[in-house]
């Protein structure tokens, strides 16, 4: 494969510091000896990192109780105590713990169980969990797990919610899982040129948070920005709130390094206005980690707006709600953020929060503008105009940065708000034509309603991506039998009016077998080739995305007495 390298090096203007955590529950690993980031890639030696502390999110039961236990497998390969190692499983885990750190290869049953699944519904099984740091590690990973006939799966913070983070083999051969996140050092900034190099296990927030003193963000912010990785964001091409008037990911990643599945690494993009050759950088993006896995990432930071306002409407009907954000856009006005949640979230959320929902909607928009100072206040004017003349009951405007900063976490909190509610929930991804927003919230109540199913909104209303959430308890007999009939009827739905599959949650395991519904026999062949471009014996993340078959080589039954 020809790629296109980097024609210059980013020169680094602004010393940053390591990621360093965003929230009490979830944070990066901050570690020393970041390496070159020039255009060359690294060397394919396999690189040795010495003892470090152990991820939060595997610890090992046993220390939770803080009793004793049994050396896990790296352990005792470590120590020489592995005895006669005969079954594959363990070679591949004693292979990859020579490689990598015994440390860092975990193989104990709860932790096969525990990365076993992403924040999806669905679950997997695992033969071994590798935690890589650099990229000489990662190709070491990649090759090890191939000698044994064993597909990798990359992972990220393990918030993905279509299940392309949980392990899936090929040929009856449990996965390798390869998590990223002791990757998490921003390499480099140059807040002249308004570029980052970041590795892919740097949490989103992270990296807005640290480059905020220069007057810059990172403008993709999903809701789960204070927990999930940039390289899961390029993985799904992530979206967010802001994303409205900013563009997804795509429009934010410059280049990328990445780990093919033959071990080898290659650049893709580059920091040129624009790149000769073909666009590989973004056939890469939102390929859910089928083409290879990223090392590091030339990302794209945005400048703060000087002002932003951000206005609270409320309205008496889910439809009127819906209709005034079709009027917004109509009206010439693309705010920086359009969102919309319905009465259950919104009380759910307003228990948690306190920033003064009103409890009695319907339906409340939170709409954020942002620009210079002085067009701030007639922007502002206009879109309450607007939303009143659409059915707003009102419109408050957010009168200083604390209460738009609790605004903001109400919205952000809304799907661990859902507990409130019930213990489990079912989050759907769809894209639908604004203009038929209140046609298909109809019919995404009713579909709850013959199901037997609570359904609640709250969605990226300004580009018609929907989030329905069926909150449920999963301890109800047949309760999950009726979500999932439910999910595929919502999805057909979401189809037959002119949307898309997904906006940014991606399509993983739980929409690859809907891919028909938007893609003809033609279409997914040739997203299929492009695939094998990059991992033509298919090992990294298999069975995702693409339907069985998608080929138009692929045999999917042979009739009997035909020649082959």
């Amino acid at each position: 494969m020809q790629v296109q390298r980097l024609s210059r090096k980013v020169t680094s203007k602004t010393q940053v510091r390591s990621s360093s955590g965003s929230s009490k529950l979830t944070h990066s690993w901050a570690s020393a000896g970041a390496r070159g980031t020039g255009p060359e890639a690294a060397p394919m030696a396999v690189g040795r990192a010495g003892a470090a502390a152990r991820s939060a999110t595997s610890c090992r039961v046993a220390v939770i109780l803080g009793v004793a236990r049994a050396r896990s497998l790296p352990e005792r390969v470590a120590a020489g105590q592995t005895g006669a190692v005969h079954a594959a499983h363990d070679a591949v885990a004693a292979e990859l713990a020579r490689a990598l750190a015994p440390e860092r290869v975990h193989s104990e049953p709860l932790e096969l169980v525990l990365y076993g699944r992403d924040a999806s519904i669905l679950n997997g099984r695992a033969s071994v969990v590798c935690f890589p740091e650099t990229a000489p590690e990662v190709q070491a990973a990649v090759r090890i797990a191939r000698a044994h006939g064993r597909a990798v799966v990359p992972r990220g913070s393990g918030t993905g919610l279509a299940g392309g983070a949980v392990p899936v083999g090929e040929g009856g051969a449990d996965p390798v899982v390869l998590v990223t996140t002791r990757m998490n050092k921003i390499l480099e900034v140059d807040a002249e040129e308004r570029v980052a190099w970041v590795e892919p296990g740097v949490l989103n927030l992270d990296l807005s948070r640290a480059v905020a003193p220069l007057g810059l963000n990172f403008a993709p912010d999903p809701s789960s920005q204070q927990a999930c990785s940039i390289g899961g964001n390029v993985a799904n091409n992530a979206g967010g709130p802001h994303c409205l008037a900013y563009g997804v990911t795509s429009a934010h990643v410059l280049a990328v390094e990445v780990v093919l599945g033959d071990g080898s690494l290659v650049m893709l993009g580059g920091l040129e206005a624009d790149p000769p050759g073909y666009d590989l950088r973004g056939a890469f993006v939102g390929s859910e980690g089928t083409m290879g896995i990223a090392t590091r990432i030339a990302v794209r930071l945005t400048p703060l707006p000087p002002a932003v306002s951000t206005l609270l409407a409320d309205f008496a009907t889910v439809e009127e709600g819906a209709a005034a954000v079709s009027g917004v856009i109509a009206a010439g006005m693309v705010p920086a953020a359009l969102e919309m949640m319905d009465a259950p979230i919104t009380r759910a959320v307003e228990a948690f929060v306190h920033a003064g929902f009103p409890t009695d909607a319907a339906a409340v928009l939170l709409v954020e503008v942002d620009g210079l100072p002085a067009g701030i206040d007639a922007a502002a004017s206009r879109l309450a105009a607007v939303l009143t003349a659409h059915g707003a009951r009102s419109v408050r405007v957010a009168a200083d940065e604390a209460e738009r900063a609790l605004l903001w976490k109400g919205r952000k909190s809304a799907f661990g708000a859902v507990a409130r509610i019930a213990p489990n929930y079912y989050l759907h991804d769809t894209v639908v034509p604004r203009t038929r927003l209140v046609e298909v919230l109809r019919r995404v109540y009713d579909i709850a309603q013959r199901h037997g199913l609570t359904v609640v909104n709250v969605f990226h209303a300004g580009d018609g991506n929907l989030h329905p959430l069926f909150v449920f308890d999963a301890r109800e007999p047949g309760v999950m039998e009726r979500v999932q009939a439910a999910g595929d009827e919502l999805i057909s739905v979401c189809i037959e009016a002119g949307g898309v599959l997904s906006g940014e949650h991606g399509i993983g395991l739980e929409k690859r077998d809907h891919m028909k519904l938007l893609f003809s026999a033609d279409d997914l062949d040739a997203q299929a080739r492009l695939r094998d471009a990059f991992d033509p014996e298919r090992v990294m993340n298999p069975a995702k995305v693409l339907p069985a078959g998608s080929r138009c080589g692929d045999l999917q039954h042979v009739p009997d007495g035909a020649w082959v």
